[in-house]
């Protein structure tokens, strides 16, 4: 049930920004007739008033089942109890409303049959944003997903991106120390608030200058809702190609943000895990373009 705290808005518009669902998708829920207002079944352009009560029968836990579907995978590691992947840019980690196919999760169970966890979760320790490529790590039982997850949270898994960033920046390095929650005025982004917020912090060093762009290596501290793009944005270098937190348009790749190395220890052995991948030829093509090559 969502409650409308404000007027003037299109229903699908405001379903668009409430649930982080496309206005098209929106669209379809209403005609379907999933979407009741007061109880109601109204079109698309109704305009929404405060304290109107809204039902959308589309969440995660009705009658979906994720389909094991044939998706090829960049697997760096695997043995019997984790496996670290490189993602392509593009790819969904995990089926939610809007993808319920083409996710990483749809390709991990046909290549592996049932996984630990949750059902739209199932062995995902952590995650990557859609756009945003690399390393990430899997867990292939629920001893392994309890103890990783921990691992994370203790900031015992050290993660390493590379980012092109709009704007020339000075520093050599520089760390940003700021909170971070969903952003009141747009429910798609996040935003550096004291309203809802975490704790978020990240390390960056600065690996190249170009004209007017940046090429640097961010080190997670913590592991928020897009919190390199958020932190970037915030001290006012947005990274390049940025849909959400960037200006001016940008091409269907999406940002230049890049999960190149992946360090831990391997919770059963104790064996240091370390791995490095290269950036995808988007984000390499630029950097070229960058120098003049």
């Amino acid at each position: 049930m969502i409650i409308v705290e404000e007027e003037g808005k299109r229903l699908d518009s405001f379903l668009s920004d409430e649930l982080e669902i496309s206005r098209s998708k929106i669209q379809k829920l209403i005609k379907e007739g999933k979407v009741l207002v007061n109880g109601k079944s109204m079109n698309s352009s109704y305009q929404v008033r405060i304290d109107d009560e809204i039902e959308v029968n589309d969440e995660l836990d009705y009658t979906i089942d994720v389909e094991a579907e044939n998706i090829p995978l960049d697997i760096v590691y695997e043995d019997d109890d984790l496996i670290i992947i490189n993602k392509k840019s593009g790819m969904v980690v995990h089926p939610a409303p809007g993808h319920y196919t083409g996710t990483l999760v749809n390709a991990l169970l046909y290549k592996y049959g049932k996984l630990t966890g949750d059902k739209f979760r199932p062995g995902i320790v952590h995650r990557l944003d859609k756009d945003t490529s690399g390393l990430m790590i899997v867990a292939k039982n629920e001893e392994m997903l309890e103890k990783l997850s921990k691992m994370i949270s203790k900031k015992q898994v050290e993660r390493k991106y590379l980012a092109i960033v709009n704007g020339l920046i000075k520093h050599d390095t520089g760390t940003i120390d700021a909170p971070i929650g969903r952003d009141v005025n747009n429910r798609q982004k996040m935003a550096v608030t004291d309203v809802n917020a975490k704790e978020a912090v990240t390390h960056f060093r600065v690996l190249e200058r170009f004209d007017n762009n940046t090429f640097i290596e961010c080190i997670l501290e913590t592991g928020r809702t897009h919190q390199i793009r958020v932190h970037l944005s915030y001290i006012g270098y947005p990274v390049n190609n940025d849909p959400l937190y960037s200006k001016g348009k940008c091409s269907e790749f999406g940002q230049m943000l890049h999960s190149y190395s992946i360090r831990f220890n391997h919770p059963r052995t104790g064996k240091e895990l370390f791995y490095e991948v290269e950036a995808p030829k988007e984000f390499n093509d630029m950097l070229e373009e960058l120098r003049g090559e």
